[in-house]
């Protein structure tokens, strides 16, 4: 069965190449879990600035997770709590009432993969979350085999 969660952590091109879809993550929880999503959007943007990511400023760019229920609304709880605990400074990621989403335009999809590769400024934001979460997963994903 699949469920969806809403992200919002800066553009959204940055967003959809971390996780392959516009903010609107479907996933099988059987397969992946809400938690590891969760952890995996707090380690590709920086959920300690308020209303951007980096050189992108306004609300559009907060970093806001939009939970579809309540289980949802716990983990998310959770998993800023987790990343309280290993952040320097403090996590302003809000947790926001569900809206109606709305798919990006078809020029936006897939953009990295499309076209993003020569984009200047996707080029200097996007290879190094994608390493990011390469490094940090690897490991994770290795632990878990092992186990």
């Amino acid at each position: 069965m699949t469920e969806y969660v809403t992200l919002a952590g800066g553009c959204f091109w940055c967003t959809e190449a971390v996780f392959k879809d516009v903010i609107r993550v479907g996933f099988d929880p059987a397969q992946v879990s809400l938690a590891d999503l969760l952890d995996i959007f707090f380690a590709t943007h920086d959920p300690t600035q308020l209303n951007r990511q980096g050189n992108d400023v306004g609300t559009q760019y907060r970093s806001a997770i939009f939970p579809a229920d309540d289980a949802q609304r716990a983990a998310a709880e959770a998993a800023i709590a987790r990343a309280e605990t290993e952040s320097p400074r403090p996590i302003v990621t809000t947790i926001e009432p569900m809206a109606p989403w709305y798919p990006a335009e078809d020029y936006h999809q897939d953009y990295w993969e499309a076209q993003g590769r020569g984009n200047p400024y996707c080029v200097a934001v996007i290879p190094p979350k994608l390493q990011k979460l390469r490094k940090s997963f690897a490991a994770r994903s290795r632990a878990m085999a092992s186990a």
